[in-house]
């Protein structure tokens, strides 16, 4: 009988798979830091949804990850790796500085040729996120996420040039007005040009002058936030291995 058949090949370890099987490795877990602005660039694209079902438009967004500026953006209404390249190549010219490292996911357009040729002879060392793990990349996503959640944010964009203008004005309002927690509640403008202590010494002599004529409000003399001195990708000093993610 079949049962029996079965019985016998599984005596005699015949029952598994015979066939070749691929063996792929693990992925390494990407692990950067920065020191400061200029260092470490990671980037993304996220869809935003045009006028009519299925219209789509592509928003490509370049984040220095310890001052949490947009270096570089743009809306194009595809996925292009000819685009990614050479708004890389715009934003490191603009930015004076070439970066030690440039992170991204493993889309197509992050992983092309073209952009791998322009990082390589720049002297920058890519960087990818592992398969299916968004919080390898949790800069461009919680900013994508500020991006979507503001009040304002359309439901559909009317046209292209709708898309390019929303984006270009938040991004203005991001960089030099929005107060970030991750950075002591300065803008990413002033930590990336270096103007963030100097804002932190003027609030700790207000909130000083705030102690000395009403302490009774306060549990303990306040203190601004500090800026942090670090920025990582997956500290390995607090890194716990995520369940993989789709992102």
């Amino acid at each position: 009988s079949v049962s029996t058949m079965y019985r016998i090949l599984r005596e005699q370890g015949q029952s598994g798979e015979r066939r070749r099987q691929a063996a792929h490795p693990a992925k390494a877990v990407p692990e950067l830091v920065a020191t400061g602005p200029s260092q470490v660039f990671t980037w993304d694209i996220t869809k935003a949804a045009g006028p009519v079902k299925g219209t789509w438009y592509h928003a490509y967004v370049i984040i220095d990850i310890f001052s949490r500026y947009i270096v570089g953006h743009t809306v194009e209404r595809a996925e292009s790796a000819v685009r990614a390249e050479e708004l890389i190549r715009e934003t490191i010219i603009r930015n004076g500085i070439v970066p030690q490292t440039v992170h991204a996911d493993r889309g197509t357009s992050m992983t092309s040729k073209r952009v791998s040729q322009l990082l390589v002879g720049l002297g920058v060392t890519r960087s990818h996120s592992r398969p299916k793990t968004s919080n390898d990349n949790p800069y461009s996503e919680a900013h994508f996420k500020t991006t979507k959640y503001m009040s304002d944010y359309p439901e559909r964009f009317d046209s292209l040039a709708h898309a390019r203008e929303w984006f270009e004005a938040f991004i203005a309002y991001y960089n030099h007005e929005h107060r970030h927690s991750g950075i002591g509640w300065h803008t990413p403008a002033s930590v990336h040009f270096g103007t963030a202590e100097e804002v932190r010494d003027q609030r700790a002599v207000t909130l000083a002058d705030a102690y000395i004529r009403h302490p009774e409000r306060f549990g303990r003399r306040p203190r601004p936030p500090r800026i942090p001195q670090q920025a990582w990708i997956n500290d390995p000093a607090k890194r716990r291995e995520p369940a993989p993610q789709t992102s």
